[in-house]
């Protein structure tokens, strides 16, 4: 990545654009993580939004930065990079995360970022600055982690019915009230863990092309901290419209469903982090979701309401490139 002349203020000002992506991606994601927690009655919304807030943020001491790595150096060629590449992959990704917010539309901020790299860099560089390699895993991941979420939730539901066979239905709600404070702690890790990296990455990426980090240096203590605090700090201001689509439209949940649901989704996130793969915590959890309810019965799903999500999950890339090349072309302007 050549380093360029980028003023300090410039710098400063797409560090703040980034953390605000950040802090949208917690706001926006805030139900994914506590959608199934609330929905079963165990945690009241605000209560819910603190204890995934915190465990967002617990998560830096607990994962490597190989999600960062996949974000600044394998999406598009680092040697294209500059500050209006990055405003512009910023610009693209927040506004999709604004529109899907505003109608509740429980979309992926990971693929609106990837979206917004993808269109700003095409802007630049054309279709050879992509990276085939870090985009190919990014991309049949959209598919793998709701599958892999899909199957591990419907696996534990058919798991824990087996085993809790002879057991009334008030001991086992009890039982899972409790244990659903464990599953949605592991669910805000590994959400915590892999979205955070993305911002991460994208800081990391803008150092680097001004010169004030090298290729070979690790990422600074200061950007890794501020980005887990601004994930964690807009967990804690999560929208309450799109927590009514995950736990209440797609199926009615009770505690042993959201218990299997995070669990689910929590080891598909973990995996993907540990992989490096970039992957989106909404796709993971309505998979999860939608595998407990089919385990009980097909008619439990509302399958229109999932494939109204479906739709959403493939227009992301597209919006947001749409959206981050015509910011480039603004920002080039403006810069």
């Amino acid at each position: 990545m050549a380093t360029m002349e980028i003023g300090i203020a410039t710098v400063m000002f797409l560090v703040v654009l980034a953390l605000l992506f950040d802090f949208m991606n917690g706001f926006h994601d805030a139900a994914n993580s506590i959608a199934t927690i609330v929905s079963t009655g165990v945690l009241k919304p605000h209560q819910a939004v603190a204890w995934a807030a915190f465990f967002n943020i617990v998560a830096l001491f607990l994962f490597q930065l190989k999600v960062a790595a996949t974000i600044g150096k394998g999406t598009i060629d680092p040697a294209i990079v500059d500050h209006v590449v990055v405003f512009g992959a910023l610009v693209g990704a927040i506004a999709w995360n604004v529109i899907t917010w505003y109608y509740g539309i429980p979309s992926s901020s990971s693929h609106a970022l990837i979206g917004g790299l993808v269109g700003a860099g095409v802007a630049k560089g054309g279709f050879g600055s992509l990276l085939a390699a870090g985009l190919i895993k990014t991309v049949v991941f959209i598919l793998v982690s709701p599958l892999l979420g899909f199957l591990l939730g419907s696996i534990l539901m058919v798991a824990v019915s087996w085993i809790c066979f002879r057991t009334s239905q008030r001991k086992v709600d009890k039982w899972f009230r409790r244990l659903q404070f464990l599953s949605a702690s592991l669910y805000s890790l590994g959400h915590g863990g892999n979205d955070a990296q993305k911002t991460i990455g994208i800081i990391w990426m803008l150092l680097i092309a001004a010169g004030i980090s090298q290729n070979s240096d690790p990422v600074p203590v200061w950007v890794i901290v501020v980005c887990y605090l601004a994930i964690g700090l807009g967990t804690m201001f999560g929208g309450w419209r799109i927590v009514k689509t995950m736990g209440q439209r797609i199926t009615k949940l009770k505690p042993v469903g959201g218990f299997c649901a995070e669990t689910g989704g929590a080891m598909t996130l973990f995996l993907a982090t540990a992989l490096g793969i970039p992957v989106s915590t909404t796709h993971t959890i309505t998979g999860a979701i939608v595998g407990v309810g089919s385990s009980r019965k097909v008619s439990a799903v509302r399958w229109g309401v999932a494939g109204s999500i479906v739709w959403a999950w493939i227009l992301t890339i597209p919006c947001s490139a749409l959206i981050a090349g015509g910011a480039w072309y603004v920002g080039r302007l403006v810069f």
